[in-house]
């Protein structure tokens, strides 16, 4: 058995005791990820992350993650729970963080951030690593995948174990050059913070060559001031770096300079002059309304007699073609088609290759999911939908089953399954609305998706 079928398999499992394993959500280069629920009242649903626990480090791991449990801040992710547990016959280390709705690397593959959003983005992480910075830590692994979304809040994971550990090889974009062979500093934290950053409005790492001694090309379309950001970010000599100070000032006096300049008096006149095109608008208006009013319409006498109507005779009425309908002549009606024409789909008519719960959908479009979103993903993504299926085998509802760690592929799930049909309702048969579950299951080869019955 391969490793991702044990760890399917170990869902319905509880690790310690508290924390049901839900779903699994997939693993990393470090970790294998569930969803899991803090027994609470009421229940409230959070990650579970479970670590090999090799060699004399676990203790150590187990006290960096607890001390780090310790921080608090708006914008840094919570560490609920750190221990050890026996799952499989084998001992592992789990860690138990907030769960997030949306991650920037899900959002990025759709699309980039908008100079606004990236604001928005740009400023709780500064706080976040400022925090981090002046409690003596630095964060190490910065990238889009650790910037995330809990309950409309934007926060930043933080490992304190991973951030002490070497770097993986090969080097990514977001290791300094400094990093190889030596100790993450905050300057660092700086340089990723600055491919983040042109991610997050380009949709693509900057270009660079680690082995040569120039900087990273930042796009001449990124904006100001994340362009001159981005630039003293990424300089290849740590000590020329700007710090997260100075990016906080940037920000800080672009929002300012974007501001109007206008004077006191200026904005006074402009306000007298809208105030005065408004009175005059009001008073045209009144003015309308009262001839109206005191002068009712009255046909007016035309060059030709064949027009004009006796005070006796009402006037002709119009071609039959456009003559509105009366008590003797009923408005016609438009012609009903036959049949009601097909809705057109917004989704590629593609059928799922598993087969799985026979040939009882007869239609299965499956989501278009981007190539840049498919390598975002490592294993498999599992999102399950249930769909109400009405007697003509439509769609007339669908809702996730289980919660998701990705709001995007989920979205692309329910959206495919709205377009599902399902074989309709012989002739005698109850006609009361049945439930399916739609399994889809995303992988960075292609899609797969099948209906089960559901049983409630």
């Amino acid at each position: 058995m391969d490793a991702e079928a044990r760890h399917r398999n170990w869902v319905g499992e509880a690790v310690d005791g508290r924390f049901p394993l839900l779903q699994w959500l997939g693993d990393s280069r470090r970790s294998t990820v569930f969803l899991t629920s803090l027994p609470t009242e009421p229940e409230r649903r959070a990650v579970i992350k479970l670590f090999p626990a090799e060699g004399g480090d676990a203790e150590a791991s187990i006290a960096a993650w607890r001390e780090a449990a310790r921080l608090s801040h708006p914008h840094l992710m919570t560490i609920y729970h750190a221990g050890r547990c026996q799952l499989g016959g084998e001992l592992r280390l789990f860690l138990v963080t907030e769960y997030a709705e949306e991650i920037l690397s899900q959002i990025l593959p759709e699309r980039a951030l908008t100079p606004a959003e990236a604001r928005e983005m740009l400023a709780p992480v500064l706080e976040a690593i400022s925090y981090l910075h002046n409690k003596g830590y630095v964060h190490g692994w910065l990238k889009p995948a650790k910037i995330m979304v809990v309950d409309d809040r934007l926060k930043l994971f933080w490992d304190p174990v991973a951030a002490k550990q070497e770097p993986a090889l090969p080097l990514s974009i977001y290791d300094a050059p400094e990093t190889a062979g030596a100790p993450r500093t905050p300057a660092s934290d700086v340089w990723s913070l600055g491919v983040t950053l042109v991610e997050a409005l380009t949709q693509t790492p900057p270009v660079w060559q680690r082995s040569a001694s120039a900087d990273p090309l930042v796009p001449e379309s990124i904006p100001q001031p994340f362009a001159a950001i981005a630039r003293e970010s990424l300089r290849s000599s740590a000590a020329e770096r700007c710090t997260i100070r100075e990016i906080k000032a940037r920000l800080l006096a672009a929002r300012f300079s974007a501001e109007p300049k206008e004077s006191s008096g200026a904005a006074q006149a402009a306000r007298l002059r809208w105030f005065a095109l408004a009175g005059a608008a009001l008073l045209i208006a009144f003015c309308a309304y009262f001839l109206f009013r005191s002068h009712p319409a009255e046909s007016t006498p035309t060059e030709t007699t064949e027009s004009t109507a006796s005070a006796d005779q009402p006037a002709q009425p119009p071609p039959a073609a456009t003559q509105p309908a009366t008590e003797t002549q009923p408005r016609p009606q438009p012609q009903q088609p036959s049949q009601p024409a097909p809705k057109p789909s917004p989704l590629p008519a593609r059928v799922a290759v598993s087969e799985a719960g026979g040939g009882v959908a007869v239609e299965r479009p499956l989501p278009d999911v981007p190539e840049k979103a498919r390598a975002t993903i490592h294993g498999k993504v599992l999102i399950t939908v249930r769909v109400t299926v009405d007697a003509g085998g439509g769609v007339s509802n669908a809702e996730l089953e289980t919660p998701s760690s990705s709001k995007y592929f989920a979205s692309l799930a329910v959206q495919a399954a709205r377009h599902w049909r399902f074989q309709p309702v012989s002739a005698g048969s109850p006609s009361e609305a049945r439930q399916w579950l739609v399994r889809f299951q995303f992988s960075a080869t292609g899609t797969e998706a099948a209906p089960v019955e559901a049983t409630r």
